[in-house]
């Protein structure tokens, strides 16, 4: 697992490759991650916005923006912890991914950005 805490919220990430989605003959290779949001800060906060780079080894890189997360822009009272999965496709079986949040304070509506680490997408069969 891959953590990081940026402006006190911690970001915890876990990425699994999907070998059932995968069709490795036709350069598809699919990876599921799972984020864990955890509000460190003294007030609330809410995710407005994700940035996201995903750089794969034959040398392609992508940029995905936008509102929230799958869907939702969760807000997190102190201490709170939200958590989702989603997944990106590859065209090779080794990659990575990096981005970060924009957050807003729900008090006094200030933004700030919170980093997601760095995290490894590599199929297991690589690893030996």
């Amino acid at each position: 697992m891959d953590t990081l805490i940026t402006n006190d919220v911690r970001i915890s990430v876990e990425a699994f490759y999907q070998p059932n989605y995968s069709k490795p003959h036709l350069g598809e290779y699919i990876f599921a991650y799972r984020i864990t949001i955890e509000n460190l800060n003294p007030f609330t906060v809410q995710l407005l916005r994700r940035q996201w780079f995903i750089f794969d080894s034959n040398g392609e890189t992508r940029e995905v923006e936008g509102e929230g997360v799958v869907g939702q822009q969760p807000v997190l009272e102190t201490g709170a912890v939200h958590q989702y999965s989603s997944w990106c496709n590859l065209a090779s079986d080794i990659g990575s991914m990096q981005g970060g949040y924009i957050f807003q304070r729900t008090d006094t509506r200030e933004t700030f950005n919170v980093e997601i680490p760095v995290f490894q997408l590599i199929a297991p069969y690589r690893l030996n």
